[in-house]
């Protein structure tokens, strides 16, 4: 079975039009082998627009994990194609991948993945001095506040709740304004304020500032914050919402049996 969904309807693209953000094409991912197999991912194709954000959601075990991490380089793909922009990643070497990950990707998910032996704000600045990018201070500011780590720079992780580590993991991913920043259940640690302030500014980010965000998430709140949100059952992508809210993107998950 082959799922295809491309990008939001709009104007026709002229001729000069720059490419999705992030793009699979036929992509089919199997793990295990014989009556163990277990299909991941069927011939998916589907486009994710510059500038835009895009919810995956779909019942367990539905693959929605799986392609968001053969997007980022994170898993390799048992055919079909990736590309990140123009660069097609599904062709690269770890030594490629890596550098592709460092400079281009913004990651955040629900393990904070903070190195214990840092403060908050060398955690966060992390990614653009390995990337040997000065950050922008008014912009590592401004993410600060809304994230309300401003009293919590000098501390380490294991000196913050686990609400606070996944905001340092969120600043960390949004300071250095990746291409894409692919977020796995970005707010699954922050109670409801907390994830509405979050959310709310990676929905700013897109808005004002062009970023591209690709989230996997189960919650129907946190989907409403997106601009479109794609939908897998068993491995591939049976629909799309365009505008959701927290009530369609529910109604959708029970048509899926989610």
């Amino acid at each position: 079975m082959t799922s295809t969904f491309t990008n939001p309807p709009g104007p026709a693209p002229s001729a000069g039009t720059a490419p999705p953000a992030a793009l699979a094409t036929e992509v089919t991912k199997v793990y295990g082998s014989g009556d163990a197999a277990v299909h991941a991912l069927r011939g998916v194709t589907v486009g994710f627009a510059r500038g835009a954000f895009t919810a995956i959601m779909g019942p367990s075990g539905s693959g929605k994990s799986t392609l968001m991490h053969c997007l980022a380089g994170l898993d390799t793909v048992g055919g079909g194609r990736i590309m990140l922009g123009d660069a097609e990643i599904t062709g690269m070497n770890d030594r490629q991948l890596t550098l592709l990950r460092r400079e281009r990707i913004g990651f955040v998910f629900q393990a904070f993945n903070l190195l214990p032996t840092l403060t908050a704000e060398q955690n966060i600045l992390l990614p653009s001095q390995l990337a040997g990018r000065k950050p922008d201070r008014a912009w590592f500011d401004q993410v600060i506040d809304v994230v309300g780590l401003r009293d919590r720079l000098d501390h380490r992780p294991n000196e913050l709740s686990g609400g606070q580590q996944q905001r340092v993991a969120c600043a960390r991913a949004l300071v250095s304004r990746p291409e894409v920043i692919f977020a796995d259940e970005p707010t699954g640690n922050l109670d409801s304020s907390s994830s509405a302030e979050v959310l709310g500014f990676l929905r700013t980010s897109v808005r004002e500032m062009g970023q591209t965000i690709v989230m996997v998430t189960h919650d129907p709140v946190a989907a409403s914050y997106a601009d479109r949100v794609v939908f897998l059952r068993d491995g591939a992508i049976v629909t799309e919402l365009h505008g959701p809210t927290p009530d369609t993107v529910l109604d959708r998950l029970k048509s899926l049996g989610g």
